[in-house]
This record gives C-alpha cells, sequence and structure tokens, in this order.
C-alpha cells in the first residue's frame, strides 16, 4: 500500500505553490470573502488511519455536496419511490440549468443538480417534523460532531441572490413536482447548502458511503445497496458538466460544491476531503481536482 501520508504531503507541497489557484465564487457575495490560498486534505481511511495536511482544520461553506447527505435522508425514507420525481442521468449541462426541466416535464435529470436537490429538499420537508433541525442533527450524528451548524449568513446571501433558483423552484411547482411552498423548499435548500464543515468532518460525515451504509458510530443508515446507489449517482453526476472528465482523471465517486470543496471515496477504503476555493470553469475547485487527479494516480487507488 502507498505511503498516504507522504503522497498527501507531496501533492500539496507541489500544489500550494502553483499560481493559477482559479477563481473565487462571487455570485454567492458571502463565498466571494474567501482567501483563494487556503488549501486542506484530509483522508480517512476504513481501518481508521487518517492523514492531513494544510489547512483541513478551517470550515468552509460545503455548498453542493450537501445535495448528497439529503439525498441518502430522502433514499432512507422513501427508497425507490423517490425515482417517480427524479431520474438518474448525467445532465451534461450546468448545475442551474433551467432547460432541459421544461423539456422533460419538471423530471430533473438527478438529484445532484439544483433541481433534483429541490425535489429532495421537497421529499424531506415532508417527512421531517423540524426539517432544518433534524437535517442539521443527521448530519451531526454521521460525523459523531455536534459542532457541525449552518452559516447563516451564506444561507441568507444566497436567499438574497438566487434568482435562478428561484425560477427553478417555481417551474418545479408548475409542473406539480413539489408538494411544499417554493418559499418553504428553497429555506431548506439554501440552508444545507450552507453547512459549513472543514475537511476532517467533511471525511467523517461521508464515511457511511465508503462502508456499506455504516457510519463511524456503527450505526445503518443505508443499506449497502442503497450506499452502492448513491455512490453510483456520485460517479456519474458528481461533477455536473465535468463529471466525466473527473471520472476520467479520477476514477472515484464523489461531489463538488462551489465553496471550494470536493469529497471522492473508494468503497470499503477510504473517503479524501479537499478544499482550495479557487474554481475552474466548470465550478469545480482547481486545485482539488487536480489533487485527486494526483493522488489516484500516484497511488493506483480508484475503481478503475
Amino acid at each position: 500500500m502507498a505511503d498516504l501520508k507522504s503522497v498527501l504531503t507531496s501533492i500539496y507541497s507541489h500544489l500550494i505553490h502553483q499560481e493559477n489557484k482559479g477563481v473565487i465564487a462571487s455570485y454567492i457575495p458571502e463565498l466571494s470573502k474567501q482567501d483563494i490560498n487556503k488549501f486542506g486534505i484530509h483522508l480517512q481511511h476504513i481501518n481508521g488511519d487518517v492523514f492531513s495536511v494544510g489547512d483541513w482544520q478551517i470550515p468552509f461553506s460545503i455548498q453542493s455536496i450537501s445535495k448528497v447527505l439529503t439525498l441518502s435522508k430522502a433514499i432512507s425514507f422513501i427508497n425507490n419511490n423517490l425515482w417517480k420525481r427524479l431520474d438518474v442521468e448525467p445532465s451534461g449541462n450546468p448545475f442551474n440549468y433551467l432547460s432541459l426541466l421544461e423539456q422533460e416535464n419538471g423530471i430533473p435529470r438527478n438529484p445532484l443538480i439544483n433541481a433534483g436537490a429541490m425535489v429532495v429538499a421537497d421529499v424531506l420537508l415532508s417527512h421531517l417534523k423540524n426539517p432544518k433541525t433534524d437535517f442539521l442533527n443527521y448530519v451531526r450524528v454521521l460525523a459523531n460532531d455536534h459542532s457541525i451548524t449552518y452559516d447563516e449568513k451564506v444561507a441568507a446571501s444566497e436567499k438574497e441572490t438566487g434568482y435562478k433558483n428561484y425560477a427553478i423552484a417555481n417551474l418545479l411547482k408548475s409542473f406539480g413536482n413539489l408538494k411544499n411552498s417554493v418559499d418553504e423548499v428553497l429555506d431548506f435548500y439554501f440552508h444545507q447548502c450552507a453547512l459549513k464543515m472543514n475537511c476532517e468532518q467533511l471525511s467523517k460525515t461521508f464515511f457511511m458511503l465508503s462502508n456499506k451504509g455504516k457510519c463511524l458510530n456503527h450505526i445503518q443508515h443505508l443499506t449497502a445497496p442503497q450506499a452502492k446507489r448513491i455512490n453510483a449517482i456520485m460517479l456519474t453526476c458528481g461533477f455536473y458538466d465535468e463529471a466525466g472528465e473527473f471520472a476520467f482523471e479520477v476514477g472515484l465517486p464523489g461531489k463538488s460544491g462551489v465553496g471550494g470543496g470536493i469529497v471522492a471515496l473508494l468503497p470499503n477504503q477510504f473517503v479524501i476531503s479537499i478544499w482550495s476555493p479557487g474554481l475552474n470553469t466548470k465550478g469545480n475547485s482547481l486545485l482539488g481536482m487536480q489533487a485527486l487527479e494526483q493522488f489516484t494516480t500516484k497511488t493506483n487507488l480508484s475503481i478503475f
């Protein structure tokens, strides 16, 4: 087995001095305040070993990475009934694309684009007594960390500027694919995207998806087949219109967010989380994508 600590240290040392670190997301004003020079990596091995380097302890807004967590909770409630309202196909388009939604009668291509995540949010609103609190507690249990919280400033910033998300939600509502009010769905959606974690917390949260649905506390949240399906969706849809490139270059199920985070995993082996807030032209962390490509190339650890 590769010396994971030295591999991660080598990758970090090489990339931290790279001049081009991407561009910080500015369309959510609160995210524009991030420091482009921050870069952290944390790996949680299924055997309990952990390896970390750089700014892995600094919390950041996980944004669309949260869509995997809401999906896992929705599946635990209604399992395959969810796919009556959602598809599982890669969109090949940006995460906030509208035209496909209209062409396909209000059925989002997959749960990891904005439209799909809003349908998932709608499911949770219908099944959770106190949706925002209950979902936050679910994430805390997954990570075994009760300090995880929402960044209310980011949630408010998204609410003030998320015009395209309002359009998506209203379009879904017009097709009858939202059961709750648009305002309730968007309030929950903006908060889930504003979840704040560091790389270590993110790795721990996603541990269950590398461990057949069982979290660090040995609680079975999903069945092994449910975990397998979520991993498959991450592989094919986790990076929007760069999903094929990620599978080609990295070869792991994963999910990105415009806060600069990426989480990826190899079932039965490890979860790796990376944060570097500068994004490439597709909205994925520039250094994060490069770091993961180098990691799987140097270690030969991928699903392929």
